[in-house]
C-alpha cells in the first residue's frame, strides 16, 4: 500500500483543522496535537490505512510532523 504525504495530511486535517501540516515540525513540541490528538491520530491511522501503531511507537519523534507520520505508517504498512 502507498501511503503518500497528502493521504497523511487530509487525516490529520479531520482530527485538528487549522494548522499548517505541510511545513509544521514541531507539532507535539508547541503543543500543537495533545495526548487526546495522539489517541485520534493513532485510531484514525487504523482506520484509514489498516496500520496498528504500537506503543513503543508513539513518541514525539513520530508525531511532530506529517512527514515523520507518514513515514511511520508506511513503514508499519510495509511491516504487514
Amino acid at each position: 500500500m502507498d501511503i503518500t504525504l497528502d493521504d497523511v495530511i487530509e487525516m490529520l486535517e479531520d482530527i485538528q483543522e487549522d494548522v499548517d501540516y505541510e511545513t509544521c515540525t514541531t507539532l507535539i513540541d508547541d503543543h500543537v496535537l495533545d495526548s487526546f490528538d495522539i489517541l485520534a491520530i493513532v485510531s484514525a491511522a487504523d482506520d484509514e490505512f489498516d496500520v496498528s501503531i504500537p506503543a513503543k511507537d508513539i513518541i514525539p519523534a513520530n508525531f511532530n510532523s506529517a512527514q515523520a507520520l507518514c513515514k511511520l505508517i508506511q513503514r508499519l504498512a510495509d511491516e504487514d
